[in-house]
């Protein structure tokens, strides 16, 4: 069973939360504020979390990111926030997706399976387990980078995204594809979910983020990995 923790103090949505997940089988728990969120999601591991930004003691941005230093489960963000930095802010925080306030419970549940399935492995081609480059090593199996001998935290979006191009070393892989294949057919003219993750993965990848040697973009067609 994939366990959802909702982070939400607005009682009604998470009554009408809970009432939809648990209809359609997941497992679920609440929480009504940041420090509840953060202790049930170190106690209980959850597969995938809802957070609301707008919680009563803490800001969202900062439960966000002790969240994501303990766990690597998806986290979808609920927000009222409509500013395009601050939806940025949530992915650089490590977000994998944000769904804005109102939203039709169809579009939160296709977003909540589309990041239960980002979470899934990738069909490694060929042989390959452990995959080697100057800057960093990356094992396909263990899902774990390593980089100048430290391990290198991913999201699981970045890793999904890393791990598809690693698999076709050499190969351009369209933005269209990678789109469909990490957030859904849906969402395949979101050219800007790339730019933001590809961006973070040089940056903590890269040696010079901005000429990447790795990482290649393809002006308007994709991306692809050279060893």
């Amino acid at each position: 069973m994939t366990r959802v923790l909702v982070v939400e103090d607005d009682v009604q949505l998470v009554r009408a939360l809970v009432i939809n997940l648990r209809a359609r089988g997941y497992g679920v728990e609440t929480a009504p504020d940041g420090a509840t969120a953060l202790r049930i999601a170190a106690a209980q591991r959850p597969h995938v979390i809802l957070l609301d930004l707008g919680l009563p003691d803490m800001d969202g941005i900062d439960v966000l990111t002790g969240l994501r230093a303990s766990t690597r489960a998806p986290i979808l963000v609920l927000t009222a926030r409509r500013a395009a930095p601050q939806k940025v802010a949530a992915l650089d925080a490590g977000a994998d997706d944000y769904v804005t306030k109102p939203f039709s419970m169809d579009e939160l549940l296709a977003r909540l399976r589309a990041a239960v399935r980002r979470t899934r492995a990738v069909p490694v081609t060929g042989d390959a387990v452990v995959v080697t480059t100057d800057e960093f090593t990356v094992d396909l199996a263990a899902k774990k980078v390593r980089r100048h001998g430290h391990d290198v935290r991913l999201t699981p979006t970045e890793w999904q995204l890393l791990e598809i191009l690693i698999s076709h070393p050499g190969r351009l892989i369209t933005q269209r594809q990678l789109l469909a294949d990490v957030w859904g057919s849906s969402r395949s003219d979101k050219t800007n979910y790339l730019r933001v993750y590809m961006a973070q993965l040089r940056r903590k990848l890269e040696a010079d983020p901005s000429r990447p040697r790795h990482l290649i973009t393809e002006p308007g067609m994709g991306y692809r990995f050279e060893s």
